[in-house]
């Protein structure tokens, strides 16, 4: 009798070593561990989520007839060494984790491992594709991705003519909310797993509980899946860019937390809006945007993590140190009301759309100066799809161009006028995104300009940054913008912002 040991982000039967697996040849270990639980201060929806999505897949597969050791333990390697010495067994085998913390506790226990599928494009792959290149665009690899998967294409050549449809898809919130009725996420009843889950987690977590929001079965996942392809994907395209204060979800799939643990797999994702593509139900530029988002951008990420890990993590070459500020964990804590909106539904949901993260908080941390390392743990802990080879890559590449452009060739800084067209946050706001100096000066507008001040010397190379640092030091005002920014940030510090 083999073992299969699955771990919490591999919950589905068709990954890995689970694929050919049945009840007659093979028994399943699955471990909670306490060190893992109690290692951090992770958002209570975003471990809730996990651990109850552990329990209800141990119990589908004892429905089906496995024989499941399901372990509390203190780490993985005692929950581990507890089965061995119960089932007296050293035959056991596992699909390649999805982080790189735990493929190197695999080799050192000497666990053989099996290729993932779980994504659609290997690491492996991803780095024979990368080899050679002088530098890496994902629209090169989406391309490429599309042509050798096959979705919206014609023949060889993109549906419609064109591979990409984000000048439609990068629209302002629309002026008329009633035009637009986004429909509201699926929620579903908790019940007593729920309960003993959440009565295990320790004190350290924060957030509001779980209301049913987020599934933790596969029959959850799917329910998700469809009420996202029929009811949201035709209005997904135009607005997956914007930001309202009284919407939080608008036309977001809200499933990258199920393709992240398992639940769901990216190509049942894709090859259900191929199918509601092709039925007619749903806009090309729509369908393209989403699909451009699961094999693209999220394998995209998948591969540079495990192409430039583990030094990557550690890269900082803007030299930023600034602790994480006080307003990412109190709403209270700032005037900033795009920040305020968005820590507060973080709080509630442990969730925040794309843009939220990358052009509100990430922008903020860029422009500040907030530690590369300090702000990945913290999403890594506080987002609901938060992972490891998420978060590196997006944070230190993406949001705080912390690798010097290896992944984005321009720092992803603006001001307040960016918060403003692509948002309805500023409205109301003690803060005046048209100003960047005065006690009421937005501090977005204001750190952007000092930003480009302060690392002039490198961006005024830039192609895609020269005129824009060649503007901040023609500014009359620039030493006001200097001395009100270090006053940001001094608020920022302290929790006055």
């Amino acid at each position: 009798m083999i073992t299969v040991w699955v771990f919490g982000d591999q919950l589905n039967r068709a990954i890995g070593a689970l694929r050919d697996a049945t009840p007659a040849t093979h028994r399943v270990l699955m471990v909670e561990s306490r060190r893992k639980i109690e290692s951090r201060p992770w958002h209570v929806q975003r471990s809730h989520f996990y651990i109850t999505s552990m329990r209800r897949f141990a119990d589908e597969l004892r429905a089906e007839g496995f024989d499941v050791d399901y372990r509390h333990a203190d780490s993985m390697s005692a929950g581990l060494a507890a089965h061995r010495d119960a089932k007296k067994t050293h035959s056991i085998v596992a699909t390649e984790p999805n982080s790189y913390g735990a493929r190197a506790l695999l080799e050192r226990l000497d666990i053989q491992t099996v290729a993932s599928n779980q994504f659609l494009c290997h690491h492996s792959d991803f780095a024979e594709w990368a080899n050679g290149r002088k530098s890496l665009k994902m629209e090169d690899f989406y391309r490429r991705q599309r042509t050798r998967l096959g979705y919206l294409m014609d023949g060889g050549e993109p549906v419609g003519g064109r591979w990409n449809y984000d000048d439609e898809n990068r629209q302002p919130p629309p002026k008329k909310q009633s035009d637009w009725p986004w429909p509201a996420p699926v929620s579903d009843e908790l019940d007593d797993v729920d309960a003993a889950v959440l009565a295990d987690l320790p004190a350290m977590h924060w957030g509001e509980k779980p209301s049913g929001l987020w599934a933790t079965s596969r029959a959850g996942a799917l329910r998700r899946l469809e009420h996202f392809v029929e009811r949201v994907l035709p209005m997904f395209g135009p607005h997956e860019d914007a930001m309202l204060h009284d919407n939080w979800h608008l036309a977001h799939s809200l499933l990258s937390p199920y393709m992240n643990n398992g639940l769901l797999l990216a190509s049942e994702v894709c090859d259900a809006v191929q199918r509601a593509f092709d039925a007619g139900r749903v806009p090309i530029a729509s369908a393209e945007g989403f699909i451009r988002q699961v094999i693209g951008w999220r394998e995209y990420v998948w591969g540079l993590y495990w192409l430039w890990m583990p030094e990557y993590a550690l890269e900082n070459v803007l030299g930023a140190e600034r602790p994480l500020p006080p307003a990412f964990t109190d709403a209270s804590a700032t005037k900033m009301r795009c920040i305020s909106r968005c820590v507060d539904d973080l709080d509630k949901r442990a969730y925040l759309h794309h843009i939220q993260r990358l052009m509100i908080l990430g922008n903020l941390s860029l422009t500040a100066g907030v530690s590369p390392r300090a702000i990945t743990n913290w999403m890594w802990e506080s987002f609901i799809d938060g992972a490891e080879w998420v978060m590196v890559p997006n944070v230190v590449g993406m949001s705080l161009h912390a690798d010097g452009g290896r992944m984005a060739t321009k720092p992803y800084a603006s001001g307040g006028a960016y918060v403003s067209k692509m948002s309805d946050y500023c409205k109301g706001c003690a803060y005046d995104r048209t100003k960047r100096v005065g006690d009421d000066a937005c501090p977005f507008t204001t750190l952007y300009w000092d930003f480009l001040l302060r690392h002039q010397e490198r961006f005024v190379r830039n192609p895609r940054m020269s005129t824009q640092v060649r503007a901040a030091q023609k500014l009359s005002d620039g030493d006001a913008v200097q001395n009100r920014a270090a006053d940001v940030l001094h608020m920022l510090d302290t929790g006055r912002l």
